[in-house]
């Protein structure tokens, strides 16, 4: 089953568009919308950090690529006033491009590392006592000429993101003070996201058409964002400009992007499940070769969201498709083994 996934508009995959100057991105913990007792705690922790004194304990984001983590850990930084070095799991391919990065830290300064689950091995061991002791071993040369250098580090912060925690080594994860999990936010709070982004992009937008949006996002700020901007061009011809719920849904139907915020490849998927398995169990490992996506994707882009608004669900033998999709894809239950 071919699938364009490169140019999938509901990915919440990084793309360009989505960079890192984006006028969208909050500055501060009171901009930013959701996450309510993640932002309550990193509060509390970084006003205790600047009355000792001291840098921040070292933190782990982790949860579904697009709610926020990077700048969530833009923020930290800002919040603290020290400078932010931003870098990711697999552009550290060997130890001396850590220790560059690390030596040239300042005292309090933060490290953020996107991906830390794709650290090479080597890599990582580097991590544990510069975490942990703020040195690190750094050996000079080869064979019997070699020796080790110790070289000690300012304190700084390391923020590491991931979708993956539980791929995270015991030693590493061990090493963070501070874990937090980012969920996937509500149609509520993405409307909010969608009326401040509206704002700052000058677009006319009312609170149904933010709504209307903001539904069709899967929870996801990062596509709720690049949603809108694609809804602004089709009110720019459509309707002066202005969004309203009708321009909304018309422009949200247009790119294929259904009420509930799936898309072809979402909907094929499931079709593909009830129609080849009854609605299954699936292994992962057969759907991801029925649908021709890594297993990885579904697990971290697909499955979260589907199974928040109840249409998956996983089981002891595999993935099985509940009966709010085969409501929504408009397909009868039939022959379904549950569990």
């Amino acid at each position: 089953m071919d699938m364009d996934l490169e140019n999938r508009l509901v990915s919440t995959d990084y793309l360009p568009e989505d960079d890192g100057d984006n006028p969208l991105r909050p500055r501060s913990l009171r901009e930013y919308i959701g996450q309510e007792k993640v932002k309550e705690n990193l509060s509390v922790y970084i006003d205790a950090a600047k009355m000792r004194r001291e840098a921040l304990d070292h933190v782990l984001l982790y949860g579904p690529p697009g709610l926020g983590k990077t700048t969530l850990a833009a923020i930290i930084a800002n919040e603290l006033g020290v400078n932010f070095r931003i870098t990711s799991g697999p552009a550290l391919e060997r130890p001396g491009d850590l220790a560059a990065l690390l030596t040239n830290l300042e005292e309090g300064d933060v490290l953020f590392i996107d991906e830390i689950h794709r650290l090479p091995r080597t890599v990582e061991e580097i991590l544990y006592p510069a975490m942990e002791d703020f040195t690190i071993d750094i050996i000079n040369g080869k064979g019997q000429g070699a020796a080790s250098i110790h070289l000690p580090l300012q304190k700084f912060t390391l923020i590491g993101a991931t979708t993956r925690a539980g791929q995270l080594s015991a030693p590493l994860r061990d090493r963070f003070g501070v874990i937090l999990r980012l969920e996937l936010y509500t149609p509520e709070e993405l409307s909010r996201i969608v009326s401040r982004s509206a704002k700052i992009l000058e677009v006319p937008c009312d609170p149904e058409g933010a709504l209307e949006v903001a539904t069709r996002s899967r929870g996801t700020p990062r596509l709720a964002n690049r949603l809108l901007k694609r809804v602004r061009d089709f009110a720019l011809m459509l309707n002066d400009g202005v969004i309203d719920r009708a321009t909304a849904s018309h422009a949200l139907d247009r790119m294929e992007v259904d009420a509930l915020g799936l898309d072809m490849v979402d909907r094929r998927m499931l079709e593909a499940m009830i129609r080849h398995y009854n609605g299954g169990p699936v292994g992962l490992d057969t759907l991801a070769a029925v649908i021709g996506e890594e297993a990885i994707t579904i697990e971290d882009v697909y499955e979260p969201y589907l199974m928040q608004i109840g249409f998956l669900t996983r089981t002891p033998r595999g993935r099985v498709v509940l009966p709010a999709a085969y409501a929504h894809l408009g397909l009868e239950p039939h022959g379904q083994t549950m569990f």
